[in-house]
């Protein structure tokens, strides 16, 4: 009788035990959830939020890595014009020397935050390679976001498909733009400095307020 009566009780507490573990796997499950919720806020959201204090100022650049042969941007003047914020786009014409050909544009997404190249002609007109960039595949950090070669950009220029572009922001200190291509030497890099705000230039090619 005692040992029907001690199993009973042993079945009974294994019973308990598992829908104990089970209620832990469910807070556990939820609390990681908040976490990555918590992680997407305090990284893409702050790495934003710092862009967007840029916003109406320009600043110089300086290339610190670059191909030696490179003939696009040595000795010209290189200014970043956080030119536009919105709450979900952020347009920064860039200007290498008397080229406005350029303009990035970072778009807020459901799933992060997108970066595209705007290459324009003097008359406006889209240039024949223009949008191309990347999506960031994770939260990246505070002062880091990066942006793996997209879809739309491996069937335009097929030789970038292993394109990788990221942006550094040191509040107060430096933006810094940079691609690498995977599996090459290339590595292109331009620092501005946060700290020396620069008058601001006049509009890229095609813009439209």
């Amino acid at each position: 009788m005692y040992k029907n009566i001690f199993i009973v009780g042993f079945i009974f507490i294994q019973m308990l035990l598992s829908v104990y573990n089970k209620k832990n796997e469910t807070a556990s499950t939820h609390i990681n959830t908040v976490n990555d919720l918590s992680d997407k806020d305090t990284t893409q959201q702050i790495f934003w939020k710092e862009l967007t204090l840029l916003c109406g100022k320009s600043f110089e650049g300086s290339i610190i890595a670059g191909p030696a042969n490179d003939t696009t941007f040595a000795g010209k003047k290189l200014i970043m014009h956080v030119r536009k914020c919105t709450e979900n786009e952020i347009k920064i014409p860039f200007f290498v020397g008397n080229d406005s050909s350029r303009t990035w544009v970072l778009t807020r997404t459901d799933n992060g935050i997108q970066l595209k190249h705007d290459h324009r002609h003097k008359d406006g007109s889209p240039d024949k390679v223009t949008k191309y960039g990347g999506h960031t595949s994770n939260f990246g950090s505070k002062i880091r976001q990066i942006f793996p070669a997209d879809q739309e950009t491996a069937e335009m220029l097929p030789a970038a498909i292993g394109n990788v572009w990221w942006i550094d922001i040191h509040p107060g200190e430096s933006y810094i733009y940079n691609l690498r291509r995977v599996n090459t030497d290339r590595l292109f890099s331009v620092r501005f400095d946060l700290k020396k705000p620069v008058e601001n230039p006049g509009p890229p090619w095609g813009w439209k307020d």
